[in-house]
């Protein structure tokens, strides 16, 4: 029994790794284009053009996000900019949801663990959230304080400068001081999401190599061809399951592919996937930002068009005969992770990468590793020590 639990142990140690070192180039890439855009693409003339809730705002909205950071906590911080300075409910949170969900570095991480259906559904979902979302606020806003709610966010937000003599794109590509700048915003993506990518990706491992699929098949009801009150109960389970990990999106990817590999469907997985906007943290930050009631309102909004979404895009793909299959992500999460392939060279490339901005990194401001401000950040930390913890344990045992 004992010999059994540790080599149990030693299993979902080396697969939680494995996960890792899949995704660590995806997580490079999409860092490093999502530093450049933010160091290279300024905010000043979208917060002016924002204020109202028609077309274009919204759509402007939508791209200024999708430009934007993937982190759930980076996207609140930069919407309760926006709707500080004015912007609409609707634009900001069309933001919100696109500099979560439309993000380059998210679809990548996709792409490489539950494959191209789900990075289209990751895409034409977002678009689905956000019209939704316009569509359902547009019917309630009557309980929505939004002016209350602005207020809230000025005085959170405190006084903060203007730069008006910001240098061109132009002018900051061509600069030392431009690529030492994205440097910088690189290491900053990591350390918003270190803590959950650590403790997302060990739970997957411990999940995958621990818990049977028959636990799946009673938690996300339905089995192999769910009818529709089957898929329902899937896609409420989702952002259920989703508010109690308090992992961010990117860290559910790994965990959202062991779930499919064990029978939930896809509109269970998309409901999950798209559920980091209603997890515990994020309700706390955004009653911080703009009170209770506001905060809960939102949370009640993305709550009804993620369901909405999730079931509209897992009909709509079987329509089309698009559905994945399970075998295809559950031989992504069995594979052999460690060989000489496109992958060892990839990540070589981005650990060099990685390397020079650490370089950069020291000499313009140092490193400096913290628990982070406020109870969830630091019980975040102390479970990714504890993952750490965990993984070289299990990595002994198969010694």
């Amino acid at each position: 029994m004992e010999t059994g639990f540790l080599q149990t142990w030693h299993s979902a140690a080396l697969t939680a790794m494995g996960l890792f070192w899949t995704a660590f180039w995806a997580f490079g890439l999409g860092y490093v284009i999502s530093s450049m855009i933010q160091v290279f693409v300024t905010r000043e003339r979208m917060q002016k053009t924002m204020g109202e809730d028609g077309p274009k705002s919204v759509a402007l909205g939508t791209f200024f996000g999708f430009v934007s950071s993937s982190c759930s906590f980076a996207a609140l911080s930069g919407t309760r900019a926006l709707f500080a300075k004015g912007a609409g409910l609707v634009p900001s949170l069309a933001f919100l949801l696109s500099s979560t969900n439309l993000v380059i570095e998210l679809g990548i991480i996709i792409a490489i663990f539950l494959g191209w259906q789900f990075v289209v559904g990751e895409y034409v979902g977002g678009i689905l959230l956000i019209l939704l979302m316009w569509l359902v606020v547009r019917f309630t806003r009557k309980l929505a304080p939004i002016e209350e709610a602005r207020k809230s966010a000025q005085e959170s937000e405190g006084d903060e400068e203007e730069d008006g003599d910001e240098p061109s794109w132009k002018e900051k590509i061509r600069s030392k001081d431009g690529w030492r700048m994205v440097a910088n915003r690189y290491f900053m993506e990591w350390a918003m999401v270190w803590k959950d990518v650590t403790v997302g990706f060990t739970i997957a491992g411990v999940i995958a190599a621990f818990v049977p699929r028959s636990f799946f098949e009673t938690l996300f009801i339905g089995g192999e061809d769910p009818g529709f009150f089957a898929l329902l109960a899937q896609a409420l389970v989702g952002p259920v399951a989703a508010f109690f990990t308090f992992i961010g999106s990117m860290g559910n990817i790994p965990l959202a592919a062991v779930l499919y590999g064990n029978g939930v469907a896809f509109a269970g997985i998309m409901a999950f996937i798209f559920s980091d906007l209603v997890v515990v943290p994020v309700l706390r930050v955004n009653a911080k930002y703009y009170g209770w009631r506001m905060a809960l309102y939102i949370l009640g909004v993305f709550l009804v068009v993620l369901v909405a979404t999730a079931l509209l895009l897992h009909y709509g793909f079987s329509l089309l005969g698009l559905l994945p299959s399970a075998e295809d992500v559950r031989a992504v999460t069995e594979r052999e992770f460690f060989s000489i392939d496109y992958t060892f060279w990839l990540n070589m490339a981005f650990l060099a990468v990685t390397a020079l901005f650490f370089a950069w990194k020291i000499k313009s401001k140092g490193v400096k590793l913290t628990t982070g401000d406020g109870i969830t950040e630091t019980v975040l930390f102390w479970l990714a020590m504890l993952s750490y913890a965990w993984l070289a344990g299990g990595l002994l045992v198969g010694g």
